[in-house]
């Protein structure tokens, strides 16, 4: 069984920072990606940004690109977000997920962690 656990959410002012971070049950090396995701209230859910089981490959959404960076230490099994220069539109519930394959969609999802936004 696959278990993700999200942590680092809170309230910030608009500007400011936090990172998130990503427990993974399993070996975040042997997963073809690792990302993150969010969901705002009355929106759909959409892509923040992913980074490659092993290798440099990132990828973002152009909504946060320049301002969050991905990354991933494979010794603790932990997929991290860092969020610069927040903003209100940054606000929602931010979820980690894996995608094993190449062959297959992301499958597995942790509960998710609120990140607030004030102005």
């Amino acid at each position: 069984q696959v278990q993700l656990v999200e942590s680092g959410g809170g309230l910030v002012q608009a500007g400011g920072s936090l990172r998130l971070s990503c427990a993974a049950s399993i070996s975040i090396s042997s997963t073809y990606r690792m990302g993150w995701f969010r969901q705002a209230p009355g929106k759909e859910r959409e892509f923040v940004a992913a980074i490659s089981g092993s290798g440099p490959s990132t990828t973002y959404a152009a909504s946060v690109k320049g301002r969050f960076t991905i990354s991933r230490d494979n010794a603790k099994n932990t997929v991290y977000l860092q969020m610069n220069s927040l903003k209100v539109e940054d606000m929602a519930v931010y979820l980690c997920a894996t995608r094993r394959s190449v062959n297959v969609d992301y499958g597995y999802w942790g509960q998710g962690t609120q990140v607030t936004v004030s102005s």
